[in-house]
């Protein structure tokens, strides 16, 4: 990436003070448009990108910036994004990964009701460097592109209800998501199917003490249960596969003037039995936000 357009995505950080990543993007389900502004810009700056138990650029610092726009009380507009700066690619014991990674995410929400919402994702991870087989075109939502569909069932009962649990139903349902018989043959759509359940624990809600008010702990259990076409590289092609077992610890910091700081620590176990020689099965994630 040429040093202009670091210089622009770091000036648009800062401008805009904003952060959330992919994965924990809760669509902001308020159907009060009185209280409730309808643009959102946010920037979420971690250590690296992990994506449901799958590490992607490496060991390196990326910055992701989200852009959320309400067009009315419950459907919602987004666009989502990562880059970590880096180019070039590398394949260490015949295993090809990438050191540079990028991804342009846009997305719709509807709000079906106070706990669910339904969620409409299109990926786009084009390679950085030109790979033989590959074609990046943005619209390529073939066998041989870098794109796919994810539709998300969201049920969030986090907020006023007894047991503050969530849960994801995530199927991609277009683009390269294909699997083949023993002879390399017959591509057939895979619609590969992730599941999610998290649970919050929340903690010292009235204490006297601003440092401790509001922290909240977040355990999910996460699996791919069909991943005949490999689209989770670092999981099990052949049987279900944990690839997400993680514990958030997470508290958000008013700076005032309607910015807020979020700050979490993970830590996250990727359960697979094979394909995670990699990166390993275990990372630590710290994530600095800054939403408006």
């Amino acid at each position: 990436m040429k040093y202009s357009k670091i210089a622009f995505v770091l000036l648009f950080g800062l401008l805009s003070m904003p952060a959330i990543a992919q994965e924990n993007i809760k669509v902001n389900d308020s159907v009060n448009p009185e209280i409730e502004k309808r643009l959102s810009l946010n920037l979420d700056v971690v250590n690296r990108y992990l994506w449901r138990g799958q590490c992607w650029g490496g060991d390196y610092g990326a910055i992701q910036p989200t852009i959320e726009y309400r067009l009315t009380p419950k459907f919602t507009l987004g666009f989502w994004a990562t880059t970590n700066f880096q180019n070039d690619y590398f394949y260490p014991d015949g295993v090809t990964y990438y050191k540079g990674y990028q991804e342009i995410d846009f997305y719709l929400s509807y709000q079906i009701s106070d706990f669910l919402q339904f969620q409409l994702w299109d990926y786009y991870w084009p390679s950085v460097e030109s790979i033989e087989g590959i074609d990046n075109s943005f619209l390529n939502y073939g066998r041989d592109g870098s794109k796919t569909v994810d539709a998300i069932w969201y049920f969030d009962f986090s907020e006023g209800y007894r047991y503050p649990f969530n849960a994801t139903i995530s199927t991609l349902v277009a683009g390269n998501d294909f699997y083949y018989d023993r002879n390399g043959e017959n591509p057939k759509q895979n619609f590969t199917t992730y599941l999610e359940l998290g649970y919050t624990f929340s903690f010292f809600e009235n204490t006297k003490y601003a440092a401790f008010q509001n922290i909240e702990i977040a355990p999910v259990i996460g699996a791919v249960i069909n991943n005949k076409a490999a689209y989770y590289t670092y999981a099990d092609y052949d049987k279900p596969s944990f690839v997400n077992l993680g514990l958030t610890a997470s508290k958000e910091i008013d700076l005032g003037k309607g910015i807020t700081m979020p700050i979490s620590f993970n830590y996250t176990h990727n359960g697979a039995s094979k394909n995670t020689e990699a990166f390993g099965k275990n990372f630590w994630i710290t994530t600095i936000s800054f939403s408006y």
